[in-house]
């Protein structure tokens, strides 16, 4: 159904079901023409819950499965451990994690003493002899060059996607698996992910790729991710990514008896501002002189500017995390209280658990918190990629992508500027 369907069937206005989408509320799709359409069932849940408000409340917890396998991985760039952490939770062992920054690397020795934790660059590490199941990482973006008409391996060298895709070719696992924003798919009019799809091609393996949304996979936070999968093609085994849920988890939800612990506070002036905003509301539900003062020259500028003096809300999901919570474009303010998300609160949404430490400076620890991938949306890759090593594709959370064809290889040159 169309929004304006919606609006019929469920007798509220359009702007109700666009504001229910753009809040994460209810999941839309794009038809042909690349409108917003809506399943009924999905219409039925958000009515039950949003309109009669007879829909459960979804409880947070940390998903963990009681079951461990044999399959083991190798990841590079680990940061502060989301990815590992949750597919470990799913059944996964770690035979090597690399990571360059000493405070992430020093959380995950701190929590997981027995990993193998490398504190070095990717590019100084050789995983000659090693042997894992899977190599996971949320590489780093940099500029590289795709030059001639090969647009192969060698193309990529001096970044760190050529670093993960050495690791590949060493060690040869059965799967392969990055992570990165969801701009990759259009940078470069989609040159650069193609360059990338090309380059696991050549070293042997089929790659599908999707945009996984967070918030509808057991994650208080609306945070979209590209995931990329690439199978060894002499392995009969379909790709799979996570099915997701009829449901969201709210702020409140995720925040519930949340453990004290430092964080960020506003200087005096914003927090004069910040304390007119009320939850769910940014610079525009200030008065109109403060708006002015408050946006000084971007005021007049074209945009929403949505991130700017925005308090978050009890009701719905958390905008996604950055690596601070005070900065302007992109505020995260507690929804009821003047300040900043804590530390905790920060590691709250992105599900990692209250034991969790995070080592270095407060200001570090944002860091490694926001650049993580959140625990509860590695768990459900994990699970995936365990049913496909298992030769079990009909795992009732999973499905497959559509299917993706190997870009041409460029007839001249091409310079790619990864972001």
């Amino acid at each position: 159904m169309t929004v304006t369907d919606a609006a019929k069937a469920l007798n509220v206005s359009p702007d109700t079901i666009r504001r229910w989408d753009k809040k994460g509320l209810i999941k839309a799709s794009r038809n042909s023409h690349n409108y917003r359409v809506f399943d009924i069932k999905e219409l039925q849940r958000a009515h039950d819950k949003y309109i009669n408000g007879s829909g459960d409340t979804h409880e947070y917890c940390i998903l963990k499965s009681t079951e461990k396998t044999k399959y083991r991985n190798i990841e590079l760039f680990a940061g502060a451990g989301g990815l590992a952490l949750g597919l470990e939770n799913a059944g996964f062992h770690h035979n090597l994690l690399v990571e360059i920054d000493k405070h992430a690397a020093a959380t995950l020795k701190i929590n997981r003493p027995d990993w193998n934790v490398i504190c070095d660059d990717a590019r100084s590490v050789s995983f000659e002899g090693m042997e894992a199941d899977i190599i996971t990482g949320g590489f780093p973006c940099q500029t590289f060059s795709v030059a001639g008409q090969s647009a192969g391996f060698e193309d990529a060298r001096g970044t760190l996607f050529f670093e993960m895709a050495r690791c590949v070719k060493e060690v040869s696992p059965r799967i392969v698996v990055g992570e990165n924003v969801k701009g990759l798919l259009t940078h470069d009019n989609g040159k650069t992910l193609q360059a990338m799809v090309s380059i696991l091609d050549d070293l042997g393996y089929k790659v599908a790729y999707k945009v996984l949304r967070a918030q509808y996979l057991d994650v208080p936070q609306k945070r979209e991710r590209l995931v990329i999968i690439g199978v060894r093609k002499d392995l009969d085994m379909p790709i799979l990514f996570p099915k997701e849920k009829d449901y969201t988890i709210s702020m409140r939800e995720a925040l519930k008896n949340v453990p004290a612990s430092s964080g960020q506070k506003y200087p005096e002036n914003k927090h004069k501002i910040m304390s007119l905003v009320p939850p769910g509301g940014y610079w525009r539900d200030l008065p109109i002189d403060l708006q002015k003062e408050y946006m000084g020259g971007s005021f007049h500028l074209g945009g929403g500017k949505t991130g700017m003096a925005r308090r978050l809300s009890w009701d719905e999901p958390s905008l996604t995390l950055t690596c601070s919570p005070a900065q302007k474009q992109t505020e995260r303010c507690h929804p009821t209280e003047t300040r900043p998300l804590s530390v905790r609160e920060y590691a709250r949404i992105q599900t990692f658990p209250d034991e969790w430490i995070f080592e270095g400076s407060t200001g570090s620890q944002y860091k490694q918190i926001g650049n993580a991938v959140p625990t509860n949306l590695a768990y459900h890759i994990g699970r995936c990629l365990i049913a496909m090593l298992d030769g079990n594709p009909d795992y009732e959370t999973m499905e497959e992508p559509l299917s993706i064809t190997v870009p041409p290889k460029p007839e001249n040159p091409v310079q790619i500027d990864l972001f």
